[in-house]
């Protein structure tokens, strides 16, 4: 039976208050940064399995107060003061940090995040790779990880799209969430940064490798979701027409395919059914019952455009990237949306942006990066005046360290891809073909934590 502490669905109201219910006042805004890292056992540079490598670091992790997670006896989470380290299918680990205020303490949640995985590593003799995407492991060598919903995906990816087992056991992301204040405020921010999603993928473009080679693009992770499941996945083009607002997203996510339904500690397989045959009792694996709002929660976290709106909003275009970078998105966004203006400015850089164009940016920056030409310039010009419109943004928050510097430090490295017009891709690119002489192996000790 469904859990009594979440109300059961009898109206589509319900829905839609509950993604309104994400609307807070700025004075409680605030920033949740999530970010992924692909583990290797140092002495084969092979993945970690679950057994004896993932399940021991999740253990030895507790050390420093994290309190475990099961599922079926085996530990996949830890969770602590409202962040949580979770398990990606092909055993990437995930932080997903608690709501900051500012993002000097979100840098500092990383940093203390990637010590302590660092220190319970080096223990057993594994590593992380700061990459969007494992740079030489096949796929049927990547590990399962013990988690349910995951057996669910794994089976029914394959029917819907070509690469969702790549985009489920060799990616790796960085996200980040943030809130809005209303619903207008919501689909400001909602249009803003669905347009600029391609160019957070041209600056932390970070995955040029595929099984040992160079792949032939910049963000061969942004490549990846072009085609996991056309469904659930893109550009949202229905977010810019007029009338758009939280109803109207729960109609699109209304008519994704479900996956499952979490039931007494179980996932139970509903994958391609129908959340609107639920809703009137018809779903064929729990007949008679209706949905939850958490049912819906859980739905609505299986939907993975390149924004995505729960009760706050998640930037889901970067590859992930060594430490400065898993600092600069949560700047990268905050600047832009988190202050007035800058918002306005970054709506006024963007408002005129047709469907297609959207669109043709986001098919063709994983390959071009930030040599992906638009009109009559290409992107690394916008991705500057980008940046200068987040800098401004940052500088008018106001949030500075303990050496007076606003969080627009964190978009150094930032201005120096922009400038330069060349991101970590294309510098691990001129590595591979010079430096490192064609030798992938080295990416194990460039680009490591």
């Amino acid at each position: 039976m469904a859990s009594k502490k979440s109300p059961i669905i009898v109206d589509k109201t319900q829905m839609v208050e509950r993604l309104a219910s994400g609307n807070k006042p700025k004075s409680d805004w605030r920033i949740g940064t999530e970010h992924e890292k692909i583990g290797f056992c140092l002495n084969k540079l092979s993945p970690i399995p679950y057994k004896g490598g993932i399940q021991v670091i999740l253990e030895k992790l507790q050390r420093f107060n994290w309190a475990p997670v099961y599922e079926e006896g085996n530990v996949i989470a830890l969770t602590r003061d409202g962040a949580s380290v979770s398990l990606e299918p092909g055993g990437q680990l995930e932080l997903s940090g608690a709501p900051l205020e500012h993002v000097h303490q979100t840098c500092g949640e990383v940093h203390r995040h990637l010590r302590e995985v660092k220190e319970v590593a080096d223990e057993i003799g594994a590593g992380f790779l700061s990459l969007g995407f494992r740079p030489d492991t096949k796929l049927e060598d990547v590990p399962v990880m013990p988690k349910g919903r995951y057996g669910i995906m794994r089976s029914y990816m394959p029917k819907v799209g070509t690469h969702g087992l790549e985009m489920m056991f060799r990616t790796c992301t960085v996200q980040t969430n943030l809130d809005f204040s209303s619903e207008s405020d919501m689909v400001k921010k909602f249009r803003v940064s669905l347009a600029l999603q391609p160019i957070a993928t041209a600056l932390f473009a970070n995955s040029p490798f595929l099984e040992g080679k160079l792949n032939g693009y910049k963000s061969y992770r942004s490549r990846v979701w072009l085609d996991t499941d056309g469904d659930r996945t893109g550009m949202l083009p229905f977010v810019f027409e007029e009338g758009f607002g939280f109803e109207q997203y729960v109609d699109y996510a209304l008519n994704v395919p479900m996956y499952f339904v979490y039931r007494n500690g179980d996932y139970l397989d509903a994958s391609g059914k129908s959340f609107k045959d639920f809703l009137e009792g018809k779903l064929d694996i729990l007949p008679g019952e209706k949905p939850t709002i958490s049912d819906f929660d859980d739905h609505l976290s299986t939907i993975f455009p390149e924004v995505r709106l729960k009760t706050f909003l998640e930037m889901r275009g970067a590859d992930t990237g060594p430490w400065g970078e898993l600092c600069a998105l949560p700047a990268f966004w905050v600047g832009l949306l988190y202050d007035e203006a800058a918002l306005d400015a970054a709506w006024d850089l963007v408002k005129d942006w047709t469907e297609e164009e959207r669109d043709q940016l986001r098919r063709d920056v994983p390959r071009l990066g930030l040599q992906t030409p638009f009109r009559d310039k290409s992107i690394r010009e916008l991705a500057l005046a980008t940046l200068a419109i987040s800098r401004e943004g940052l500088k008018t928050r106001g949030y500075l360290n303990a050496a007076g510097e606003s969080e627009s430090l964190f978009l150094q490295e930032l201005d120096g891809f922009a400038r330069s017009g060349r991101s970590l891709a294309d510098i691990l690119i001129d590595k591979y073909n010079n430096e490192w002489k064609g030798d992938i192996l080295k990416a194990y000790e460039d680009c490591v934590y």
